[in-house]
């Protein structure tokens, strides 16, 4: 359903600000990667190898794409303010785990119980397709993740901090405090934007084929999968980059790790500027190209000698740049496919790609040993900066062919 008012902040009757939706991703964002800077000392505190924590990161990105299979349809069918606000009730539960887990078997437990905070990344998409049109959507969205990418600039650089200062429990103590703040928030502000549909699960089911059999919607899901599995695979394996090959201390990771939210707010910016003018395949070739050609540079002057954490996580502003420019215009792409499936494609879409991340980040973390250096994770990145152009390239064949826009 489209609303003909502007958003009122803080009232429940009209569609949500912009403030609440940035706020929702940014918890999600958040949840996301201010431990990272802790792991090492994570393992130690539980007396376990690292890399069993470091499935904190692969696990939870493999549950946050089996939810968003279901979030999607289950939004479709009982309205996105409902399905939310659940949803941030139970990662507050999930949160107290976290603090309490005596061992670090149930830690991960409730970690991976925290992933259904992926909501947030879900359904804000589909609100705003919600809201507003197609090319509209793309720039609406990438306003939405320029805000939010402040959130993964500072989350690393505040949880090396905490972490040093307090301990790893400050991180988990910190999401819960925001955690209740955003769901007051989401409770005083976000208005019923879907149009709720008194039909079965199982109807909804039936219609996935309109979504799966379409090309189109396939090369958009491909393409943002490939993108965002560079920065999903840097997830898994530049904390131990940063640890074990340039000997960097919690707070020295934090800092370095937040690179890339620099050129993603620079990326989500020209897609909230340019995306209507551009169009939403060339703003998304572009941003693979971006992306690709900095992981380029990275490997040749690496090879070259070039072994500094300066270097290295200076380039990777480039696949935060190329990301905030693919992403919001792929996702609202694989949204307009079918408008009236908004919530199920983007569960859909989004599924596909935290699963195609999980896989990344999980072979990162596999591959990475102090003798093999930063080149193995500089590959893997390159190889799925290269697909994304690839996906990209096919939707822009397809929608020549067909006669839409390319």
């Amino acid at each position: 359903m489209t609303f003909l008012s502007p958003p009122r902040f803080l009232d429940r009757q009209s569609p949500p600000h912009i403030l609440t939706l940035v706020m929702l991703t940014g918890l999600a964002a958040l949840s996301m990667n201010i431990f990272l800077p802790s792991l090492p000392g994570m393992a130690e505190w539980f007396d376990a190898p690292y890399q069993l924590l470091q499935l904190s990161v692969a696990l939870y990105l493999g549950l946050s794409a089996a939810l968003q299979v279901v979030i999607g349809p289950i939004s479709d069918r009982f309205g996105r303010r409902s399905v939310i606000l659940w949803s941030l009730g139970l990662f507050l539960a999930a949160t107290v785990g976290t603090l309490v887990a005596p061992t670090a078997e149930l830690f991960l437990v409730f970690r991976m119980a925290q992933a259904i905070i992926a909501t947030g990344l879900v359904l804000s998409r589909a609100v705003v397709r919600d809201m507003v049109p197609d090319e509209q959507a793309a720039s609406m969205i990438g306003y939405v993740t320029m805000g939010m990418s402040l959130v993964p600039m500072i989350g690393p650089v505040i949880g090396g901090v905490l972490d040093e200062v307090f301990g790893w429990q400050a991180n988990f103590a910190l999401l819960l405090v925001l955690g209740v703040v955003v769901a007051v928030l989401v409770w005083a502000d976000l208005g019923e934007t879907s149009e709720i549909r008194p039909v079965s699960f199982a109807a909804q089911l039936r219609q996935y084929p309109a979504l799966l059999s379409s090309r189109r919607f396939w090369g958009y899901v491909l393409c943002a999968a490939f993108a965002s599995g560079c920065f999903f695979a840097y997830l898994g394996g530049a904390p131990f980059v940063g640890t074990e090959i340039f000997h960097l201390t919690s707070s020295q990771v934090g800092i370095y790790f937040s690179a890339p939210a620099i050129g993603y707010a620079a990326g989500n910016f020209l897609s909230g500027r340019y995306s209507i003018r551009m169009g939403m395949n060339r703003m998304v070739l572009w941003g693979s190209i971006a992306t690709a050609g900095g992981l380029g540079i990275l490997m040749l002057g690496t090879l070259a000698g070039l072994h500094h954490p300066a270097f290295f996580f200076g380039m990777m502003t480039a696949v935060g740049l190329g990301n905030g420019m693919v992403l919001p215009n792929a996702n609202a792409g694989m949204l307009s496919i079918h408008p009236q499936l908004a919530g199920t494609a983007s569960g859909l879409g989004g599924a596909i790609m935290i699963g195609g991340g999980a896989a990344l980040a999980a072979l990162a973390g596999a591959v990475l040993t102090p003798a093999s250096g930063e080149m193995p994770l500089i590959v893997i990145m390159l190889a799925s900066g290269l697909a994304s152009i690839l996906a990209i390239v096919a939707v822009i064949r397809r929608s020549r062919a067909i006669g839409l826009p390319g």
